[in-house]
């Protein structure tokens, strides 16, 4: 198995501009994925999201937004040191593309550069699958968070 890139591809029924800002500011993505985020959702703002309780020993994650270009992509830089700039090599891209399909929206999610962080292989593999569980996990709350929306596509 090669590590390198997560893909997943999901079909949402509701339009890109909807699916885009989901995907992309903060009080949305805090009900699918992480418990806490801060962050601006344009290029270079640099935030942090939450696993857990922050005072209770919660997990911090550095976030950088790399590209929103509404309704079709946004890309985030994370898992970088909280002291560092995100940049390739230290940190892990996020690309959410949207392309409309049928009456509602595929969203395309790569997650790339586990072989650039420079792993010894066992946690490369451990870390890559921990991933792969995760993305798996927070990505099938998606679809049933944007239905609750009551939007239309």
């Amino acid at each position: 198995m090669e590590f390198g890139t997560i893909e997943r591809e999901i079909y949402v029924e509701a339009s890109p501009e909807i699916v885009f800002e989901v995907v992309s500011s903060p009080k949305h993505l805090r009900q699918w994925w992480p418990d806490d985020a801060r962050y601006d959702p344009r290029p270079g703002s640099a935030g942090e999201i939450v696993f857990g309780d922050r005072d209770a020993g919660g997990t911090v994650v550095p976030f950088t937004v790399v590209n929103a270009r509404p309704p079709r992509t946004f890309s985030f830089r994370w898992t970088h040191p909280a002291d560092e700039a995100a940049a390739e090599g230290n940190s892990l891209l996020v690309t959410f593309e949207l392309t409309p399909s049928g009456g509602g929206t595929l969203l395309r999610m790569t997650e790339a550069g586990f072989r650039e962080l420079g792993w010894e292989a066992a946690v490369l593999e451990r870390q890559y699958q921990k991933h792969v569980a995760g993305w798996d996990f927070h990505l099938s709350r998606l679809v049933p968070y944007i239905a609750g929306l009551g939007v239309r596509p």
